[in-house]
């Protein structure tokens, strides 16, 4: 399958968080390719300096650790000028458990909470999209409004599920506020199918990263490939609250296209209570 063309994005700015490797390095070689000036939000500048050396176009590079709510702030802070385009895609998967800087469980604290915080910071400045991706592996329990850091009992697939569960009902409501607020902001999200990426690399049990390694060799897509979704929802004339995904067999393979999403990410009530709870968990409250 060919390359998607994409639609000129000259004179565009866009963020993508853990822009240096994977999914997010795909998204950044696809958007700069097509003009648009991209910012690699990374935990690890050097990495991200090697990685932006490999792009052709307009790339530049800026520290952010999403499991840190102060260098959040930092780069939020940092920012001065309108931006066209934020790509949440920055994660962790299925990793022992930890905490973050600021005392959340770690895959919720990167994958939810400090993007959360992020978009909301950088809010007033977004003039065009904001996609979140998320996971096919979102399908399963509800968020656990009373214990969000698993207290109760972690499991790192559990705690990975309900991240990526987190991913979509944020963009549901953040698409609900943008819409009340009579904001143009869309909000989006993407997965990639099963894609090879180091994500699959960290997995809190040895067996299950040589499972998945094979998997990787066997089963997965491309990097490339997975990152497809993610740059149809940001350029795509899609309406908001737009769940993209490979369009084809099981989830994993075919163009990307409007997916559908399990009943618990449609649920508006948990959405509106799970972005409450963000709000008073990171300090950082609706910004319009």
């Amino acid at each position: 399958m060919s390359t998607p063309t994409i639609p000129d994005q000259s004179g565009r700015t866009a963020v993508i968080t853990g822009g240096n490797s994977g999914l997010g390095l795909e998204t950044a070689r696809a958007l700069a390719g097509a003009g648009a000036h991209v910012v690699l939000a990374v935990r690890d500048t050097t990495k991200g300096e090697a990685a932006a050396a490999r792009l052709s176009g307009s790339v530049e590079v800026r520290e952010l650790d999403l499991a840190d709510l102060a260098s959040v702030r930092a780069f939020a802070d940092a920012w001065d000028r309108p931006l066209d385009l934020l790509v949440n895609n920055a994660g962790i998967m299925m990793v022992a458990q930890g905490r973050t800087a600021d005392g959340f469980e770690r895959q919720i604290g990167t994958n939810h909470l400090g993007h959360f915080a992020l978009t909301n910071l950088l809010l007033p400045q977004v003039t065009g999209r904001v996609v979140t991706v998320s996971s096919s592996l979102h399908n399963g329990p509800q968020v656990s409004l009373d214990d969000l850091d698993l207290t109760r009992g972690y499991k790192p697939t559990r705690a990975y599920q309900q991240s990526k569960l987190a991913n979509l009902l944020f963009t549901s409501e953040l698409q609900r506020r943008l819409t009340a607020a009579g904001s143009p902001v869309l909000a989006m999200a993407a997965h990639p199918g099963y894609s090879a990426t180091n994500l699959q690399s960290h997995h809190a049990n040895p067996l299950m990263n040589k499972l998945m390694w094979v998997a990787n060799k066997v089963v997965a897509t491309s990097a490339e490939f997975g990152a497809r979704p993610t740059v149809h929802a940001a350029v795509a004339d899609l309406p908001g609250d737009t769940y993209v995904g490979p369009g084809g067999f099981q989830g994993v393979r075919g163009a990307p296209a409007p997916v559908g999403r399990s009943q618990q990410a449609r649920d508006a009530d948990v959405a509106r209570r799970l972005w409450e709870i963000s709000e008073e968990r990171t300090g950082v409250t609706w910004p319009l």
